[in-house]
């Protein structure tokens, strides 16, 4: 049994802290600075956290790879399962020459593809958070994007900026009942909380969007319309999440956003809705993930598709938001869930540094109610509807494989180091040493939550790691556990955009696999001033100032 130890390092908090960092300064370092590929850093990252748990925090070394084991295989499933297969249906689209009709349905809605990204990606983004999760909105809507003309490392920043607000309430508020589970607070209070937090930069996001989309111009010229759909987002999460529940909160704020835009739009306060030449420079090569031949030709990009085309270009991504609708159905969630198992990772005995049994050895396997395994059904439903034969589909299906190699060890190596670094103490030593800031806590307590996301590219994971930490730290320095527990769900939407997971996925998906550095280093900017807006709300919640916000 492998007791973990909060300050193994000369006694030393900020010592042993400083220690518990490397390997995330590692990572950031390899990725950012050297450019180094993904999978290099996450590697190095690993190595020098395998090194630390079994140096410093006295972790047996047969345990520390068991853990990152555990991690190794927690990536592929259900991870890689999940966004290998919603990169296959879109290939299927592409392979059947119906991609090119979707892009033409698109131009139907604005004329101007930076409206359109704000449907797609904000939008149409969330709605896949609140039902999926687990990379699919980001694997989807980045192909999506690219459709629209945009250059493959935009069309990944697009998409990355618009999975950010919606995680903390999706898929369907896991992440506020995960909250709600390991510090024992009313789930209903902790979304009602973040519900008054995530809003106030849910209406600046579009605009932010704009600015990675065509920079300044994209924000000067389409600012009104933004706005809209931002207020009409924030304003249906804030009602859902405060009046109704918290996994509904995506939802409606995805049609509400969606709504308000196309109604500004239609009403011609665009006015100057022009298509916009994205990307201002050669298209970047596609290496990795080459376009399939269409099979058949493909129509003319002014010519009308015939209804027929039409409706099968848009089968696919309805076909996935009913799966996983009706995976939601009451029964059929029961269904989906019993055959779900539960066990504890052999070999691996971990507790707390208080000798409570820790939560991170067990493994759980949702044949059936994970992601990808409900993508897969929307897939096999999408070979039928396009009419692809079965040798082709499975072909293609390993064709996709093959081209993601790169991106599956990426995602093996990340969370075998999340894992490594969770069940040594490492990122709980983190964690302690950031809630002694006493008096400033509420102001870091959203950083606590990016780290987390940033390093498991999950709001779940992140919550589960530092929920009852920031309660506990809040019960110490006098202030309100459920301002600080839900501002660890809220900051942690904003490690999406620089999560190595969601990058890796970003780049996989649009070909892009081993430029994930390069999308590193645009997002990191937007994530860190999004981040202060957010620490800025909390710190001034726990004030008298706006206290009146605390449920």
């Amino acid at each position: 049994m492998y007791q973990q130890p909060l300050q193994p390092v000369g006694g030393s908090l900020a010592l042993s802290a400083a220690c518990a960092a490397l390997p995330l300064l590692t990572l950031f370092v390899l990725l950012g600075v050297v450019r180094t590929r993904a999978w290099v850093a996450a590697f190095g990252a690993l190595g020098v956290a395998v090194v630390l748990a079994w140096w410093l925090w006295r972790m047996p070394l047969p345990q520390t790879l068991l853990a990152a084991g555990q991690g190794a295989t927690f990536a592929l499933f259900p991870l890689v399962w999940t966004f290998a297969t919603a990169i296959w249906i879109h290939r299927l689209t592409v392979h059947t020459g119906h991609f090119d009709t979707l892009r033409q349905g698109f131009a139907r809605i604005s004329d101007d593809r930076r409206v359109q990204a704000l449907v797609i990606a904000f939008c149409f983004g969330s709605l896949l958070e609140a039902l999926a999760g687990q990379g699919t909105p980001v694997a989807v809507t980045t192909v999506m994007l690219l459709a629209l003309g945009f250059t493959p490392l935009r069309a990944a920043a697009v998409a990355l900026v618009g999975n950010t607000v919606p995680a903390a309430f999706g898929p369907l508020g896991l992440p506020i009942t995960t909250l709600a589970g390991v510090t024992g607070l009313p789930a209903t209070e902790l979304g009602m909380m973040a519900g008054r937090q995530v809003p106030v930069v849910a209406v600046v996001v579009p605009l932010v969007l704009l600015a990675v989309a065509d920079g300044r111009r994209g924000v000067r010229e389409l600012w009104r319309p933004a706005l809209a759909c931002g207020g009409a987002f924030a304003v249906a999460q804030f009602v859902t999440a405060n009046w109704l529940t918290a996994a509904l909160a995506d939802i409606t704020a995805a049609f509400a956003g969606a709504g308000v835009l196309l109604l500004v739009v239609r009403r011609g306060v665009v006015r100057r809705a022009v298509p916009v030449p994205v990307g201002g420079g050669p298209r970047e090569p596609d290496t990795d993930l080459p376009p399939e031949p269409a099979a058949g030709g493909l129509p003319e990009p002014d010519a009308p598709a015939p209804a027929g085309s039409r409706w099968r270009a848009y089968a696919p991504y309805a076909t996935i938001v009913a799966v996983f609708a009706v995976s939601q159905v009451p029964a059929v969630k029961r269904l989906l869930d019993a055959g779900t198992l539960a066990f504890s990772w052999p070999g691996l005995h971990v507790v707390t540094a208080s000798g409570a049994p820790s939560p991170l050895t067990t493994f759980r396997l949702a044949w059936l109610a994970a992601p990808g395994s409900l993508l897969l059904v929307a897939g096999l439903i999408t070979v039928a509807l396009l009419r692809v034969p079965p040798r082709e589909a499975v072909g293609l299906y390993g064709r996709t494989l093959f081209a993601l190699r790169w991106a599956v060890l990426t995602v093996v190596g990340l969370l075998a180091l999340s894992f490594t670094m969770n069940a040594s103490g490492q990122v709980a030593t983190l964690g302690v040493w950031m809630a002694g800031a006493g008096g400033l806590l509420a102001v870091l307590a959203p950083v606590l939550g990016w780290l987390g996301v940033a390093l498991t590219g999950s709001d779940t994971s992140s919550n589960s790691l530092f929920g009852a930490l920031q309660v506990a730290a809040a019960q110490r320095a006098g202030l309100d556990p459920v301002l600080l527990a839900a501002a660890n769900a809220s900051g942690g939407t904003l490690g999406k955009m620089i999560s190595l997971q969601n990058l890796t996925i970003a780049a996989a998906a649009v070909g892009l696999t081993g430029r994930e550095g390069d999308l590193f280093r645009r997002m990191f900017g937007p994530s860190v001033l999004l981040l202060a807006l957010m620490c800025v709300l909390v710190g001034l919640q726990a004030t008298p100032l706006l206290s009146w916000m605390v449920p």
